[in-house]
Parts: structure tokens; sequence; C-alpha cells
């Protein structure tokens, strides 16, 4: 399976090239892929609802290296590939929703599932409780609208989740955008990644900070 490599001063992120959300970040490239295959079974339960036969590689074929930069090393993805610069045909943009919508779910899922429980802190007390978490997890797709084209100015999360994927679609038919940018757009590709990314990074943090 193909995967492509972000390089910081400090972190280096692996990610899968056709599986948005399924990236991990470690200190060298080759613990970064290691990381990557080993969280392969928690991204196939993330996605399982997206019902689009994921099956967990026994390895990764690393075809692209982009160079990071300082949200990098913060521990962000932060670098579009040129892997998301490609075309998306309709059949495309269906399966990018479903595994975007899939990856939502599951930080949903593992919210509510935690929901009464206190978070595990670091040994400096670090680390945002669940409140807070969710409330990061919607500013930054809020952030992430802003990139391709759009503004959400509500609090409802679900409200601005579908707000995002008609965005997103508009995006794709080449609509103008909503806002003005002194960048260019997400690609579809590139914004669907982070979103999916962000959301699972999160869920995986509450399971692993909750037990």
């Amino acid at each position: 399976m193909d995967a492509y490599i972000e390089t910081g001063n400090k972190v280096v992120f692996a990610s899968a090239v056709d599986w948005p959300g399924w990236a991990r970040k470690a200190k060298s490239e080759d613990e970064a892929v290691e990381s990557l295959l080993a969280y392969g079974p928690r991204y196939a339960s993330a996605i399982a609802s997206a019902r689009l036969g994921f099956k967990v590689p026994k390895s990764m074929r690393v075809v692209e290296r982009v160079k990071g930069g300082s949200g990098t090393d913060f521990g962000v993805l932060s670098i579009s590939p040129k892997a998301d610069d490609r075309p998306v045909s309709a059949k495309e943009l269906r399966r990018q929703i479903k595994l975007l919508r899939a990856s939502w779910a599951t930080f949903d899922a593992m919210a509510k599932k935690h929901a009464r429980k206190k978070l595990r802190t670091g040994p400096r007390g670090g680390g945002r409780d669940l409140r807070k978490m969710t409330g990061h997890v919607f500013e930054a797709d809020v952030s992430y609208l802003s990139c391709i084209g759009a503004k959400y100015k509500g609090s409802d999360m679900d409200e601005l989740r579908e707000a995002f994927l008609r965005r997103l679609e508009a995006h794709w038919r080449g609509e103008p955008l909503e806002n003005k940018r002194r960048t260019p757009p997400w690609t579809v590709r590139y914004c669907v990644r982070r979103s999916a990314w962000h959301a699972l990074d999160h869920a995986w943090e509450i399971e692993d900070r909750a037990t």
C-alpha cells in the first residue's frame, strides 16, 4: 500500500496515500511507517462503517516525500502531497466522503463512550479534557472549511459538518469560493485528509487516555 512521508526537523509523519485519516508521527521515517502499520487495525475499525473493504497491509511503499515545516514539528499534518492534486471522480468523491463521515463518527462515539471519565493527563498535567478536545476538533473543522472557501459562524457540530460537506462538493464542482483567500484553497483530497486525520488522532487519544 502506498504512503507518503512529511518530514520536519523533529517530527516525521507517514500517511497512507489513498486512505485519508490513517497517518502517524514519530521521530524518524522508519518509526513513523512502523507506527502507521501498528495503527492499521485501529484504522480498520474506525472506518468499518464506510464498508470500503479496507484490509491492513503487511507493508507500506513510500511513493512521495514532502518537506514539512513548523506545523509538522508541532505535531500537525501540514503539507499537501502531490498525490492530493490528482483529479477526483464522482465515485472517488463519494468514497472520500464516506471515509470522512466514518472518521467523524468514530470521534463522536469515542467522546460519548468516555463522557463520564476523567482523561489521564501528562506528568505535568498536560492534555485537554474531553470538553476542550471536542471544542478543539470543532474549531479545527471551522478552519478547514475556510480553506476550501467558506465560513461557518454557528456552534452546532452536526450543522458545521453538513456545511462542510456541501462546500466540499461545491469545491469539487469548481464553484467560486465564498470567502476571499490570500493562498490557494486546499484540494478536495487534502481537505478530507486533514479533517479525517484530526478526528481520528483525537479519537485515539481519548481512547488511550481513558483506559
